[in-house]
């Protein structure tokens, strides 16, 4: 399959804000392939998506304005400020993290402040990632679960998936919200008393002296797992299969990501090697005829959850990242963007060309 001519794409019309917003322009460190370009998996038709960061400008440092990132909905474009991206790579952000592990060839744009920021990687690496990608991997495997529970399967198998996704979203949302785990909920099945059904979920709930804008929070997020399950039946069947498919995919690559960080100190956004498994689960080589995954895959999930529990076991990551180190980089890059020393970035416009 031939790729897009992605560095003449950016230098068309609807990619001027690129060129012509007061945040961007020179000030682009770098610009990278999102999504399944980014990751090797894009298919026929897949959506051509771009991450970035850029400097800031010398009143975000010094005055009253503050640059967080600019997004473009109609291309599918974020560009991080600089400060805000070292914030989320410092907690191991998982979409962050990919930004600065592509290979060279699928940066469009990459300045010499840019190239830095990539080789200073291991500045941000941290046993944070055990969290941050761990959590995101089960929120894939909730989404799998969700997708999965569909109207053939018998009501009361149907609630225990429900129970399942409602107790892991409970457990990320206490860890957020230390508050709430003062008091106590208890989450299970029973006999029904809605008519219609034969067994449901029913909750116990003691909480004292809780901030009502807290209990608010976590009745939404359990509302949330609650209507995501009632959406499934109503569901093409065809579009749900390669939704089940892509977070499949996308919960092995997550926890494929996560081990080589914690293992080898290093982020592989571009999973070249493991395309061969990453594109059969993406194609659908362990779907069965009634849209579940196969029990291989589960084998499969198995086998790389086992190996993140060992890396995290044996990381020789610090716990927290060396905030002096950090702190020097970050001041010195910023030093570059209160001078607007752009340290040779000339040639680095989006749709520049050497003769411009």
């Amino acid at each position: 399959m031939e790729l897009p001519d992605f560095k003449q794409m950016i230098a068309q019309s609807e990619y001027d804000f690129l060129r012509e917003n007061e945040h961007l322009g020179r000030r682009i460190m770098l610009l990278g392939l999102s999504g399944s370009y980014g990751y090797g998996t894009n298919r026929e038709g897949s959506d051509v998506d771009f991450r970035g960061v850029a400097m800031q400008q010398p009143s975000d440092i010094l005055g009253l304005t503050e640059f967080e990132q600019y997004v473009d909905d109609h291309t599918d474009t974020v560009v991080y400020g600089f400060n805000k991206l070292v914030k989320l790579l410092l907690e191991c952000n998982p979409n962050c993290c990919e930004i600065i592990g592509l290979p060279r060839e699928k940066y469009m744009i990459l300045s010499p402040l840019g190239e830095e920021l990539l080789l200073s990687q291991e500045l941000f690496l941290s046993k944070r990632a055990i969290k941050s990608f761990g959590g995101y991997a089960s929120a894939q495997l909730r989404r799998l679960q969700n997708a999965i529970a569909r109207d053939s399967l018998p009501q009361s198998d149907r609630e225990k998936h429900i129970l399942n996704s409602v107790r892991n979203a409970m457990d990320d949302f206490n860890r957020r919200n230390p508050r709430v785990g003062a008091g106590s909920i208890r989450l299970y099945i029973d006999q029904a008393v809605t008519p219609e059904m034969e067994t449901e979920i029913f909750v116990d709930a003691c909480y004292e002296h809780l901030p009502l804008r807290d209990y608010s929070s976590m009745l939404d997020t359990l509302r949330g797992v609650v209507r995501d399950y009632d959406k499934v039946g109503h569901r093409n069947h065809k579009k749900d299969a390669n939704h089940l498919n892509k977070h499949a995919m996308h919960l092995i690559r997550l926890l494929m990501t996560v081990i080589d960080i914690l293992n080898e100190h290093t982020i592989i956004t571009c999973r070249q090697e493991d395309l061969p498994l990453l594109m059969k689960i993406r194609s659908g080589g362990y779907m069965m005829d009634e849209g579940s995954l196969s029990p291989e895959f589960y084998e499969v999930l198995d086998m790389y959850e086992r190996k993140f529990e060992e890396a995290a076991r044996k990381t020789t990551l610090p716990d927290n990242p060396d905030m002096k180190k950090v702190g020097a980089f970050v001041e010195r890059i910023n030093r570059h963007a209160v001078m607007e020393d752009y340290d040779g970035y000339a040639g680095n416009d989006p749709g520049r060309t050497e003769t411009d």
